[in-house]
């Protein structure tokens, strides 16, 4: 049996990106945890796949449009009766040197990290006020912070979701809401393509990528009821990389 520290029986977790990766290992988490589980994610084939895996909701969903992300959420109450915990993990990369970035580049990652955090964000909120109660853990990046040479896209997004995290802690806090944020650094497609010679440049002291399971007990922790007093923080989860 997996060591599941917070009981969530009862809750309800929404998780975006949860097709593979990241946002798997969180779904899986919460699922072990008891929640009920609702998972989003562009590809359905692969979410399909993950959910009837661990027993969780699937919703093939593009978190760039508002009416895909309202499906979610309304599936989620209609599954469950209630939304509890948002993890606004979805993400794309388009990765150029900014001179060749095209709109296109620009837009979709903007749009899918940024709006589909603000997006999922703003469809739970009526839920959230109505139980006066909510968790929303956003993903964001250490490249939000210092940039890389190649992702100014990215790094503007990431950097716009922490904005967005501590802007949205002030305005729902007194909903009985708390809005935090995790910054990883785990081995993911993402992180597949970056040359060996490389990994001691984008790790930290423990000199190595992270397990995406290894990012699970931090959300877990910031979407439980005990982090009730901890609102508007971003934290690292990256083998000390933002040292």
């Amino acid at each position: 049996m997996p060591n599941v520290t917070f009981d969530f029986t009862g809750r309800s977790v929404i998780v975006t990106g949860a097709a593979r990766g990241i946002g798997l290992a969180i779904a899986r988490h919460f699922r072990d945890a008891g929640a009920g589980v609702v998972m989003a994610d562009f590809d359905e084939t692969a979410l399909v796949d993950a959910a009837t895996e661990i027993g969780a909701v699937p919703v093939a969903a593009d978190v760039s449009r508002t009416d895909h992300v309202e499906a979610v959420v309304a599936k989620s109450v209609s599954e469950f009766g209630r939304v509890d915990v948002l993890v606004n993990n979805a993400g794309v990369l388009r990765d150029r040197a900014l001179w060749k970035l095209t709109d296109d580049d620009w837009e979709q990652v903007l749009s899918v990290h940024g709006g589909g955090t603000f997006r999922f964000t703003r469809a739970c909120v009526p839920h959230f006020r109505e139980q006066q109660y909510g968790r929303v853990v956003n993903v964001t990046s250490y490249t939000g912070l210092h940039g890389n040479r190649g992702q100014a896209n990215y790094a503007a997004a990431k950097a716009g979701i922490i904005g967005f995290t501590k802007t949205a802690a002030k305005e729902l806090a007194h909903f009985g809401v708390t809005v935090n944020a995790i910054s990883p650094n785990a081995a993911t497609r993402m992180t597949a393509t970056i040359p060996e010679d490389k990994i001691p440049e984008v790790t930290g002291p423990i000199a190595r990528f992270g397990d995406p399971t290894e990012m699970c007990a931090a959300v877990a922790f910031l979407g439980s009821e005990e982090a009730g007093y901890i609102t508007g923080v971003v934290l690292p989860v990256d083998g000390g990389l933002s040292i």
